[in-house]
């Protein structure tokens, strides 16, 4: 992941942002990332929704899954 710094932030947005992340029980950093990745289309929710559609496009493939995966390695440390 990659870090921004901004300079010169407006007090306004400042607050607006603490208070949303006063609202929501998250940090100010949270917040920040939030609203920077809504503002280049990248909601949560709409992330989701476009993976759902690329699962339904692929399908599952032929062998096993990651979930098998982990049960059968967890299950060789027991």
């Amino acid at each position: 992941m990659g870090q921004i710094l901004i300079r010169n932030l407006d007090k306004s947005v400042l607050d607006a942002l603490r208070r949303r992340a006063s609202e929501a029980g998250s940090s100010l950093e949270e917040e920040a990332r939030r609203a920077l990745a809504a503002s280049v289309g990248l909601d949560r929710d709409d992330v989701l929704a476009r993976l759902d559609s690329v699962r339904a496009r692929i399908g599952i493939g032929p062998g096993p899954t990651s979930l098998d995966d982990l049960r059968a390695d967890r299950a060789r440390d027991r």
